[in-house]
């Protein structure tokens, strides 16, 4: 029981937002604002299966991609935990993932420097935006290193409180940063290199963890800063949108919400994973977007981390099914390259 516990927990933090059964979304109310300090800091927990999760995406010039992904969590049984995970994609060659958790009073926050420090081994310093910095340092399987710092990066914003409700549940999402340049160094084991290229970051939060149903998160982000579409829409069970997109239009940015998503020519609901191209519809003018989703760099399944016949075994049952993480890099409608992540059970 304890380890299909520890499963479902893994598998809220992956989705990034509450699996539901059907129920009426309202959206957040209130006029779109930039974001702040308070928005970054850890949110307050309201409910025992609060969670919350803060989200990077790193594409660098030199073909390497890095993962980055702090979160806290509840585990029944076991009580709140700090998750802390980094994939490195690309890596010369080789793709390299590490998890760790700790005890809720590892994570502190920092708030003259705005700053969310964990043990001292991992850090998010300085409210996001040019001069955020990532430090993620690990020893478990290998040495793993990050020390990325933005030198530039666009205004996050957000719709009101960012707070979505599905029901009796509530959903907090913020993008931070939209698009951003940056520059550090990375390394696994001895071997460390400088980076420079371009990176994407928000933060989602949620009253309640996965259960046993399933449905899809799509993610994406430009790599250039115009004409720009960055963000994470989520879909329920019942296929109604949760979430919201950027869009750096000639008149700056805009808070852009989906009313419609298609694969291909057909409505999509979320229930497989998409197999030709993702549509965006989007309301107020905003142009829609379209990009193929048929070919990807990085199809990862959470029974990559579990060693062991048997205990793959037993994860899969626990889980309800395989849970896989599709990335790629597509050419988007609006003739940008539009990095993706679709997150969702095997069909």
């Amino acid at each position: 029981m304890m380890f299909r516990y520890r499963i479902i927990a893994i598998i809220a933090i992956a989705f990034g937002f509450a699996l539901c059964n059907a129920a009426e979304v309202t959206p957040p109310q209130g006029n779109v604002r930039n974001l702040t300090a308070n928005d970054f800091f850890p949110h307050k927990n309201t409910t025992k299966e609060f969670n919350e999760t803060w989200n990077y995406q790193f594409v660098f010039d030199n073909g390497t991609r890095a993962f980055v992904s702090y979160s806290t969590l509840y585990i029944p049984g076991s009580g709140k935990k700090i998750g802390c995970e980094l994939t490195l994609w690309n890596f010369k060659g080789k793709t390299h993932t590490v998890g760790r958790q700790y005890p809720p009073e590892r994570l502190k926050t920092i708030k003259e420097t705005s700053t969310i420090d964990i043990k001292g081994e991992y850090a998010m310093e300085h409210q996001p935006g040019k001069g955020h910095r990532v430090y993620f340092t690990a020893d478990k399987g290998g040495k793993f290193f990050m020390d990325v710092t933005f030198d530039s990066a666009i205004q996050g914003k957000v719709p009101g409180d960012g707070v979505w409700k599905i029901g009796d549940q509530k959903l907090g999402q913020y993008i931070h940063i939209p698009y951003g340049r940056v520059s550090g160094r990375i390394g696994y084991e001895s071997d460390t290199i400088a980076v420079k290229g371009y990176a994407y970051m928000d933060q989602v939060w949620q009253t309640e963890q996965a259960t046993d149903l399933a449905v899809r998160s799509v993610n994406f982000s430009t790599n250039t800063k115009d004409q720009m579409y960055a963000g994470r829409i989520s879909i329920t069970n019942d296929r109604k949108f949760v979430g919201y997109v950027l869009y750096n239009s000639p008149e700056g940015i805009k808070v852009a919400t989906p009313t419609n998503i298609m694969d291909g020519d057909r409505d999509y609901n979320g229930k497989k994973f998409a197999k030709t191209a993702l549509v965006f519809d989007f309301a107020n003018k905003i142009p829609n977007l379209k990009f193929a989703v048929d070919k990807t760099f990085q199809k990862a399944s959470l029974l990559d981390k579990v060693d062991g016949w048997f205990a793959k075994k037993a994860t899969k049952i626990a889980a309800g099914g395989e849970v896989l993480f599709y990335r790629g890099r597509s050419q988007g409608s609006n003739d940008k390259k539009i990095d993706w992540a679709i997150t969702g059970f095997k069909d």
